[in-house]
C-alpha cells in the first residue's frame, strides 16, 4: 500500500521558476569563465595584480559583503513571511532588502569615485580591467535585482491575487546577486 504525503506536510520543492533556475546556472557558468580567466592572468603577473589590488579599499569591501549577506538574511525573511501568509512582514523584508540593495549601490560608486580621484580606470592595468569589468557586471545586475524587489513589492501589496511563486523567483536572482558579490569579493579584494 503506497502512502500519500500528510497535508501538513507539503512534498519538497525547489522554490521559484525553473527558468530562473537555468538562467542562474547560466551566470554561474559566465561568471566561472570571467574567475578563471581572471586567476590565469593573476598567475601570469602576481607582482601588478598584488600590487594593484592594494590600492582598493578593502574596508567598504569587507562592509559591502556585510551589507549583502544581511540583505540576503532579509529577503529570505520575506519570502518566509510571505509563506506564512504574514504580508506586512514580508513587505518590510522586500523593503529592508531594498534599503540594504541601495546601500550596497551608493558605497559602490563611491569607492569607484575614490579610484577615479586617485587616476585609477579600467586602462590603468590589467587588474583594474578586470575589477572593472567584473564590478561593473555585478551592478549592472544588482540594477536588474531592483527590478525584481519591484515585482516582490507589487505582489505582496496586490491582495488576494498574490504569486509565491514570483516572491520565490525574485527571491533566488537576489541570493544570486549576493552568491556572485561574494566570489567578486574573495578574487578581486581578499586572494593574495
Amino acid at each position: 500500500m503506497a502512502l500519500a504525503a500528510h497535508p501538513t506536510h507539503p512534498q519538497p520543492r525547489v522554490p521559484g521558476q525553473p527558468d530562473m533556475w537555468f538562467f542562474i546556472l547560466f551566470e554561474a557558468f559566465l561568471f566561472t569563465s570571467y574567475f578563471i580567466v581572471y586567476m590565469v592572468c593573476r598567475v601570469q603577473d602576481p607582482a601588478t595584480f598584488l600590487q594593484s589590488q592594494q590600492l582598493l579599499s578593502l574596508p567598504i569591501g569587507v562592509f559591502n559583503t556585510l551589507i549583502l549577506l544581511v540583505s540576503s538574511w532579509s529577503m529570505a525573511r520575506c519570502v518566509q513571511a510571505s509563506r506564512d501568509h504574514h504580508y506586512p512582514a514580508a513587505l518590510n523584508g522586500a523593503y529592508l532588502t531594498i534599503a540594504f540593495g541601495l546601500c550596497f549601490a551608493a558605497l559602490k560608486v563611491l569607492e569607484w569615485t575614490l579610484e577615479f580621484d586617485k587616476g585609477i580606470g579600467i586602462t590603468t592595468n590589467e587588474y583594474f580591467s578586470f575589477y572593472f569589468f567584473l564590478t561593473g557586471m555585478h551592478f549592472l545586475h544588482l540594477l536588474i535585482g531592483f527590478i525584481f524587489l519591484g515585482i516582490v513589492v507589487a505582489q505582496l501589496r496586490r491582495g488576494h491575487q498574490r504569486s509565491q511563486t514570483l516572491v520565490e523567483t525574485s527571491a533566488t536572482y537576489w541570493h544570486m546577486v549576493d552568491f556572485l558579490w561574494i566570489n567578486i569579493f574573495a578574487l578581486l579584494y581578499v586572494v593574495r
